[in-house]
């Protein structure tokens, strides 16, 4: 069998997917105490995020060119499930930037008060985030039991 782009990545992206929401799960936990310094986790948790939505991104051509239209013809159901994955990866992807950019602007802030206000925001959309990041992780296995590259 010869070897094919879009499968390897494919296997990438959905590994990357679930480790993607785990790891959305950790800032939202450490961004419970609002002295801890969780800078890092923020930042890695948010670049793995933002790299598997690439991934998937750039798969998303391939799957529209050669699995979209089979996919709806014979299963209408997963083929809109899997066009939800895609709608629930952007809002987590966005909730994690949103997170990222109220931890960090929560760090320069003068009042206390907002400082644990931008702190709370963060946390919400981190929790937020791993939410639906777990719901495209299981979406995306979902759909790529049912067919795949």
């Amino acid at each position: 069998m010869p070897f094919d782009l879009h499968r390897a990545i494919e296997h990438v992206h959905g590994q990357a997917g679930w480790l993607s929401a785990a790891l959305l799960i950790h800032p939202a936990i450490a961004l419970r105490s609002r002295t801890r310094n969780v800078g890092l986790t923020v930042l890695l948790s948010t670049a793995l995020a933002t790299l598997t939505s690439a991934s998937g991104a750039w798969l998303y051509v391939g799957y529209r060119e050669s699995l979209k239209r089979d996919i709806f013809q014979h299963a209408r159901s997963v083929g809109l499930l899997f066009e939800r994955k895609e709608h629930l990866a952007f809002a987590a992807l966005m909730l994690a930037w949103a997170g990222v950019i109220a931890y960090f602007t929560s760090t320069r802030a003068a009042s206390i008060g907002i400082r644990n206000s931008l702190r709370t925001m963060a946390f919400r959309s981190f929790a937020c985030s791993a939410v639906l990041a777990v719901l495209t992780a299981i979406f995306g296995t979902w759909v790529g039991i049912y067919r795949s590259f």
